[in-house]
């Protein structure tokens, strides 16, 4: 049975001034959803994501426009300045966000109550100072937390 599962990413401190969104679609044909513009601060991206059942039994796999990569490597995109359609930005940028780490007793949590979200933290700027960008280095994966 296919369930839909809460996620929530939080971008800590990301430099001001450069637009972060969450890509939808592939490729050329993809577009930046929840849009939104640094002004200091964290950022917060919602969505949602399909949970569905593994190629080995107990193993989860995800589904939906925003999930890339395959079975057993999904991940997310966060897009970043000129990827995220800001025409102005410095920075062309994309950060993966991997689609592991959840325990089967937090994905059963959030699928079974929409109060509950899966939440990551990921920091937000680079040693250059840029927005952070490439596969999250140090990724401490996904922990149910009230909606």
């Amino acid at each position: 049975m296919q369930q839909t599962l809460n996620l929530r990413i939080v971008l800590l401190n990301p430099p001001a001034g450069v637009d972060f969104g969450v890509q939808k679609g592939r490729g050329g044909a993809y577009e930046t959803i929840a849009k939104q513009r640094s002004i200091g601060g964290d950022l917060a991206f919602e969505f949602t994501v399909d949970l569905k059942p593994g190629s080995l039994p107990g193993e989860p796999d995800f589904a939906g426009p925003i999930v890339q990569g395959p079975r057993g490597a999904r991940f997310l995109y966060l897009d970043i300045g000129t990827y995220a359609g800001q025409v102005d930005s410095l920075w062309s940028r994309r950060l993966k966000v991997p689609l592991r780490g959840f325990t089967k007793v937090a994905l059963d949590r959030c699928a079974a109550n929409p109060a509950t979200v899966l939440e990551t933290r990921i920091p937000g700027t680079a040693r250059d100072g840029g927005p952070t960008c490439g596969s999250v280095k140090t990724f401490v994966g996904w922990v149910p937390v009230p909606k």
